[in-house]
Parts: C-alpha cells; structure tokens; sequence
C-alpha cells in the first residue's frame, strides 16, 4: 500500500522543515514548496493527496493556492496554518473548501491528528465515489440482459424517462426484475445519489403498513416509544420504489395520493403535514385496471401512478434471451461457489428453451444456481437437468 503523498507550501524555511521532519517520522511521503507558484508545479508533476499551505506567503497567497487548488485539484484535501491572531483568515478559508486549520506554533500532536483525520476523510470520500461509480455500472440499463425486442422497447423508454422525476409503473409477473428495473431508472437519474429505498406493500402486516410507509411520532399508539421515519421520509431526495402496489389497502390508498399530489404525508398521530421530496416507482403483477373496475383500487391513484408505464414480459415470451441467461448466471456461479472448471455444453442450452418458466428470471437463476452446485463431475450432463 503506498504511502499518503502530502504537500507542504510553506515560506518560513525552519517551519517548512519541522513539519516535513513531523510528516515523515509518522510515515507520510512529503514534498515542499516555498511559495504558491512552487506548490502549484509540484501539483502539476506529481499526484497528491493532502496539501499543507500557510495562508500568509509572499506573492500568491495561501487563499489564492486554496482556490485554485479547489479549481483545478477538487479532490486534494486541503489544511490551511495561521497565526493565532488571525483565525478570522482560517474561517474564510475553510468556506472556500479547506478541511481544517492549524495555528502558529504548530505542534506536532495537532499536526498528526489533524493530518491524520484529514486523509482519514479523504479515504472515505473515494471509497464513497468508488462505490457509486460501481453501483452506476452494476444498475446501468446495459445490464438488464436481453436482446429481445419487447425486453429492448421497455428498457428504450426507461432510459428516456429515468432522467426526469416522472412517476412510474412497472407491470410484469413474478420475477420479471421489476425491482432490476426501478434500480436501474433510480440509478440513471438525478438522483443517484440519494437514497432507493423498498417496500413491498404485501409483505407487511396491514395494521403495521401505514407506520412502516409513513412513520409515527411518539404516543402515536400503544408501543410508539419514539418517533420513527417511514420509508418516505427515509427515500428523501431520491426514490421510493413501492413493490406490488396492488396489495396496498384503500385507506393508504388515499394517503399515497395526497403524497403524489401535494408532495406531503401525515405521519401517525403528527397534528401537521411534512413536505417531502421523493421520485415515487411502482410495480405490480396484478390487472390494476380490473382492480379498478372492482372498486378494490382507486381509479385517480392509477393514473396518477401510471404516468409512465412500463411492460417486463414474461420470460415465455423472450425464447430468445434464455441461453444469455444461462450463461450468465452459469459463469457467475461457478465464480462464487469455486467452480470454474465446470463446463456447460453448447448443445445442452437448447434444453432451456423449451420449458415456460412461471417463476421467470428469478426461476431461471435459482435452477442454474442448483446446477453449478449439485452437477458431481467437470461437465453439465443431460441428466443433470432438472425435468423441465
């Protein structure tokens, strides 16, 4: 593992020295420079990770370094040192982007705490990016793998409406990747960066849903010690994805309407409203026009939900698509259970094609993943398959 690279700009030459003397005993690889102008071509030579700049140098500046540093090296995480009488300079520069100050003396325990702290949070940062950038490529539409022409038309204007804040339905059976989807409009959208958040409205008791979708406050019933956010509050800024919104009783009904309608709830037992700012993403297995028809749905939440609805056929209805998914899933088992020199023959994929998948994907994936796990030999034999 490399060493943190840090950069010390500093033009008191027995200063610039102890610190970099401090630096290097606590296992830092560090550079100097005496002015701005130094500092700025040791940045453009080599990469750095924290820079240490005195704010009061001859020439330029140490606020005009911290702004050109944040123009130009946003990501170099930046610890300002004043004079004790001037922090009013650290407070400006900490609103201009620098991490932490130090003051004249600088005393060696601060200097390692800070620094310490400093990179700490610089590491966490690009672990964060790291992990959105990998969630961006995991949840890309481009992952959804089909190339049948029903599969292809539904992701076509997913991807069109994902940048807007658009609501959405998603129809399909069970195991269709209704949930693959909505992470992926989620994902693809302004608001990556906020919070997806689930609720699968059959999953929860009735007497539990309208708390677990909205949240309570304290004494709200018997049991609520302490106020709870529901799943709305807690998809602010981003999005809440309500699977098999079919199941969802009349009374939440029309709560859920006040909320795509006004953009606020009411939690249980609150005497006000509270705004909220949330994408909402719908899906069902269920005909919600019959349901509609039967009155056991309400007609102006389904159009309400149904600005943008969106078709997952069923894997019956994609033939096609089956022997990319067996060999997606086959490679990936074999991956996590350690199997790689497991082989299944080309002749065998046809074998998938025939049967009609009720559960769809999810099925799909559950009897490769038996497959790579149960087959005793180096090769998928016919009588290895499952009777289809």
């Amino acid at each position: 593992m490399s060493r943190p690279r840090i950069l010390v700009a500093e033009d008191d030459e027995s200063l610039r020295r102890v610190v970099q003397v401090q630096l290097e005993q606590a296992g830092y690889e560090v550079a100097t420079a005496a002015c701005g102008e130094e500092a700025l071509a040791l940045l453009a030579s080599a990469a750095r990770d924290l820079v240490i700049t005195d704010l009061k140098m001859p020439g330029m500046t140490g606020l005009d370094l911290l702004r050109r540093i944040k123009a130009d090296y946003p990501e170099v995480i930046v610890i300002v040192v004043t004079a004790f009488g001037t922090i009013e300079s650290a407070v400006e520069a900490m609103k201009l982007g620098a991490y932490d100050y130090l003051t004249k003396p600088v005393h060696a325990d601060a200097l390692r705490l800070i620094v310490g702290r400093a990179l700490e949070h610089h590491r966490l940062r690009q672990e964060v990016q790291s992990l959105r950038l990998s969630l961006d490529r995991k949840y890309g539409f481009e992952n959804i793998l089909g190339r049948s022409p029903a599969l292809q038309e539904t992701l076509q204007a997913a991807a069109r409406v994902a940048p807007t804040d658009a609501t959405v339905l998603i129809r399909g059976e069970t195991g269709t990747g209704k949930e693959l989807l909505a992470r992926a409009i989620h994902f693809n959208s302004h608001r990556r960066h906020g919070p997806f958040v689930t609720i699968n409205c059959g999953a929860i008791p009735r007497e539990l849903l309208e708390s677990e979708l909205f949240g309570h406050v304290r004494g709200a019933f018997t049991g609520a010690v302490s106020h709870k956010k529901g799943r709305v509050e807690l998809a602010e800024g981003g999005t809440l994805f309500l699977d098999e919104i079919g199941e969802l009783p009349l009374p939440l009904q029309a709560k859920l309407l006040r909320l795509l309608q006004e953009k606020e709830i009411e939690k249980v037992g609150a005497p006000q409203p509270l705004r909220v700012d949330v994408r909402i993403i719908a899906a069902t297995h269920r005909n919600l026009e019959a349901m509609v028809e039967d009155g056991a749905f309400r007609e102006d939440l389904y159009y309400r939900l149904a600005v943008i609805p969106l078709e997952l056929p069923p894997l019956r209805e994609r033939v096609e698509d089956i022997p990319e998914l067996v060999t997606h899933f086959f490679e990936r088992n074999k991956r996590k259970y350690g199997r790689e020199r497991l082989v299944l023959p080309q002749e065998l994929l046809l074998c998938f094609t025939t049967y009609r998948w009720p559960g769809n994907v999810r099925e799909l994936e559950n009897v490769i993943e038996r497959l790579v796990l149960l087959t005793p030999g180096e090769q998928v034999r016919l009588e290895d398959l499952p009777e289809f």
